[in-house]
């Protein structure tokens, strides 16, 4: 399945390191595209391992992360508006 997880951290005491551990655990698994979104193809069971390790560092009562899920990266389209980066050329 081809997957697109967002987090947000809002700033407050111990965020940075929070958002250091989430976004090296997304990175383990995914593509860094922008800031805290990140896109790739995964196997079931790698999403859920990312989501247990990912449940380790959220701080369930300020953090989130949002997982978009697809079939298949072909199911997307993608618009550019402003700066085009090539790190996000996943999308067709």
């Amino acid at each position: 399945m081809y997957i697109i997880l967002i987090y947000d951290i809002p700033n407050g005491e111990g965020s940075a390191k929070v958002a250091r551990k989430i976004f090296k655990t997304c990175k383990k698994y995914l593509t860094h595209i922008q800031k805290s979104v990140f896109e790739g193809e995964v196997t079931p069971a790698l999403l859920m391992q990312l989501k247990l390790e990912l449940n380790q560092h959220i701080r369930k009562e300020m953090d989130s992360a949002i997982i978009f899920n697809s079939r298949n990266q072909k199911w997307l389209e993608k618009e550019f508006l402003g700066l085009e980066d090539s790190k996000t050329s996943n999308f067709f």
